[in-house]
């Protein structure tokens, strides 16, 4: 079925059709659900050049992939785009992805910016001080950031979760429970939730006179190899940290394992708190021992990023131009009272 085809069975005009289709505010409420009931009962589907030629819009979300011999993947990543496709769907927006190669992400936004293929960008991956924001702010084109950037004026669009107050936070249980070695399992250094997370943990400990040791802190991709490798680094130091923060349940996957592999019992002789990205694969009530976790959903913020920038080019705002979501401390099994001195 066509435009012509389904104006016809309504009795509409193409004209009102496709205006209803594209939420322009001047189709009335009851017009636009009879539309969009009859695409619903004949399988109707826009054709995208006709809508793009009409209204202007290409109807796409564009996206930079950084990707190299040797970089990479990451599942966090996977589940955040999960959210973001599920709004689009709802939308029938497409994504536009560009691959890039990691140095070269700024003039590979601005070539996608300029090329006609998408309405609106989002980044991610932020990192202290980042050269994409300038770049995004010359631009006439919505966008959004997924996170923010450290050290940078806050003057842009961005959805971010209150990282360091959540590691403030769970250090916060972990003191309150006695503990006073602490080791930091983290992202890389230079991305911004790494950075916040870091500064966290220490102004938790600053308050009690205490410190992060630079060898109880581990700065790597998010991988359960990663986290096996710093626990066994961990607990081979002289005086080894009895809690321990992990900026994901991914990290936190392996550091069990080193846990048992040592013959330690996790929640007494270690304690430990993960960030919890709800990966539905990882669940950390799941785990052997129950995690403690910090908690907010990466497909919840995908889901809302696409929704405020659809709505952006719909002009169906009004939008917050930003939002710091607090996350949920979960306490399960894997915290407890810090071991008497050894």
């Amino acid at each position: 079925m066509n435009l012509k085809q389904l104006s016809e069975l309504l009795g509409l005009s193409q004209t009102t059709v496709s205006r209803a289709l594209n939420g322009y505010p001047e189709v009335n409420e009851a017009t636009r659900e009879r539309v969009l009931q009859a695409v619903k009962e004949t399988g109707y589907r826009p054709n995208k050049a006709a809508q793009r030629l009409a209204t202007g819009k290409a109807g796409s979300i564009g996206l930079v992939m950084p990707t190299a011999p040797g970089h990479q993947s990451d599942v966090h990543f996977g589940e955040f785009l999960a959210g973001l496709g599920e709004e689009a769907v709802r939308h029938d927006f497409h994504f536009v992805i560009m691959p890039a190669d990691p140095d070269d992400e700024v003039a590979a936004l601005r070539r996608l910016a300029v090329s006609g293929n998408v309405d609106a960008l989002f980044v991610a991956y932020m990192r202290g001080h980042d050269p994409r924001l300038a770049m995004l702010k010359s631009l006439s084109m919505p966008y959004v950031v997924h996170g923010r950037s450290f050290g940078s004026e806050p003057d842009y669009p961005f959805l971010d979760i209150d990282n360091e107050g959540a590691f403030y936070d769970a250090t916060r249980l972990l003191l309150q429970l006695g503990h006073k070695r602490f080791a930091l399992m983290n992202g890389p250094m230079h991305l911004d939730f790494a950075i916040r997370r870091r500064n966290g943990v220490m102004s938790a400990l600053a308050e009690r006179g205490l410190a992060l040791d630079e060898d109880c802190a581990s700065h790597a991709l998010m991988t359960d190899e990663q986290g096996l490798l710093a626990m066994e680094r961990f607990l081979q130091l002289p005086d080894r940290p009895t809690a321990i923060l992990c900026s994901s349940t991914v990290l936190a996957l392996g550091a069990i394992r080193a846990v048992n592999q040592a013959g330690l019992r996790l929640g007494e002789d270690i304690s430990l708190i993960a960030h919890d990205d709800v990966l539905p694969l990882l669940k950390p009530e799941n785990f052997s021992v129950p995690l403690t976790t910090t908690r907010s959903s990466l497909r919840a913020a995908g889901v809302r990023i696409a929704q405020r920038l659809i709505g952006t080019v719909k002009q169906a705002g009004p939008f917050p131009d930003q939002e710091l979501w607090k996350t949920e401390l979960i306490v399960r099994a894997s915290t407890g009272p810090a071991p008497q001195q050894r």
